[in-house]
């Protein structure tokens, strides 16, 4: 009977697991292949004769119809140049990048046998916030001037929320996210507490998929900001449940507790002590109470309702 099951889980999308952030796996036999190109390398490395080469090899990355002009000047650029070479300082070897990509994918085969993995392609984007990775299939951009760290100069006008997550070890945390967006749709729920349980799942397959990186660092707020997440979530929760919003439709809630921002809205002095997203924050303890609580898998996870998990969760938060 054993055996029949084990043959049976092999064949559906996800393998089960009773808590991804719990149970570990071994995903050492795990046979993944990954290339990963530097097309910022490449490029700005180049000259005039090798446009041509570099247009066949990324094909992706010229648009039909922009004149061979336009790349050129881009890459004589001086801002430009100046951008490479502190990218360089910072991501001239990247072996460790590899590594973890390498592990990544693995973990996200364990769970999803059809995953394939992408190319990867590091890159320079003029440091575009809202694309640092693109992920489309069989194609992964990385754009490395993302990631120079919190306190470099090129970030000097970023509020300290955004830049604080400009840092190298955030690189694998957003490739990660952008497969699970690719595998967790929007729910259809338009209550507060739907949409905070549809976030939390994508955080829990964060727990699956990169079990080696620390809490704090997946959620993606500094140390204060968590260790008050942390100290604070009876409170929050029953300040959610005192003002009637786990139902409520009021879309101003995503914008006071489920979006980047520099701190959550309680509309209180201390507010600007907490952090941003403080609702996907309780939506992930949610979740992770549900897998704790329910024998299910990951694919099953993905499957049910918020309503559902949050009905079986039976949520009760660390006093």
């Amino acid at each position: 009977m054993q055996k029949f099951l084990a043959l049976f889980l092999i064949t559906v999308l996800f393998f089960s697991c009773k808590n991804g952030s719990k149970d570990e796996v071994d995903v050492s036999n795990i046979s993944i292949n990954f290339k990963l190109d530097r097309f910022d390398v490449d490029f700005y490395n180049s000259h005039g004769k090798q446009l041509n080469e570099l247009k066949q090899y990324y094909p992706f990355l010229f648009p039909f119809g922009v004149h061979d002009s336009v790349w050129l000047k881009k890459r004589k650029d001086k801002d430009e140049q100046e951008l490479f070479v502190e990218v360089q300082k910072k991501y001239n070897n990247i072996d460790v990048l590899k590594n973890e990509l390498a592990l990544l994918f693995k973990y996200v085969k364990y769970y999803n046998t059809k995953f394939k993995s992408p190319k990867v392609v590091t890159m320079l984007t003029n440091i575009d916030y809202d694309h640092r990775v693109v992920y489309a299939d069989s194609l992964m951009l990385i754009s490395l001037d993302s990631y120079l760290g919190e306190k470099h100069e090129f970030y000097g006008e970023y509020p300290a929320y955004i830049k604080q997550n400009n840092t190298k070890d955030r690189i694998i945390i957003d490739v990660a996210n952008s497969i699970i967006n690719k595998q967790v749709l929007i729910g259809k729920g338009r209550t507060f507490v739907d949409k905070m349980v549809g976030k939390g799942k994508k955080m829990y397959l964060l727990d699956a998929y990169v079990p080696m990186i620390d809490d704090r660092i997946k959620i993606g707020y500094n140390a204060l900001k968590y260790s008050w997440a942390k100290n604070n979530e009876e409170e929050i929760w029953q300040y959610f449940i005192e003002k009637d919003l786990l139902f409520s439709t009021d879309k101003s809630l995503d914008r006071r507790f489920l979006e980047i921002a520099p701190f959550s809205k309680f509309y209180k002095e201390e507010d600007n002590l907490s952090p941003g997203r403080i609702g996907e924050w309780i939506g992930w303890q949610i979740v992770r109470s549900y897998m704790d609580k329910n024998d299910v898998s990951l694919h099953q996870l993905i499957r049910t309702s918020e309503e559902e998990i949050f009905k079986k969760s039976k949520y009760k938060p660390r006093r």
